[in-house]
């Protein structure tokens, strides 16, 4: 049983993940989940999905901004930018139409 257990998970991936403190439950899923072939590693993207969160919010309560937050603060200011440049554009139309008639 335990050389059928060690032929579907990938020893190495197991080890490095254990090492850099990852539970043993989660390396395992990881590593059986990646050693199939053909199969969506679901295990693998949830347990990826679950460390990128817990790592924003390490950096959040660190006071450091993650890149989701950074990316969104971009695009609000884009927004900013094009909804001034719209009206400013809209008041001077508005300002030409009222000095000719």
């Amino acid at each position: 049983m335990a050389k059928a257990k060690d032929k579907d998970t990938d020893k190495e991936l197991y080890d490095r993940l254990r090492t850099r403190g990852v539970r043993k439950r989660v390396a395992r899923q990881v590593a059986t989940d990646l050693a199939r072939d053909g199969a969506k590693p679901a295990a693998a993207r949830r347990a990826a999905k679950q460390l990128a969160s817990a790592a924003d919010e390490i950096e959040a309560r660190m006071g450091q901004s993650s890149a989701k937050r950074s990316l969104a603060a971009q695009k609000a200011a884009r927004t900013r930018k094009r909804k001034s440049a719209k009206r400013s554009s809209t008041a001077k139309r508005a300002a030409r139409a009222r000095s000719t008639s």
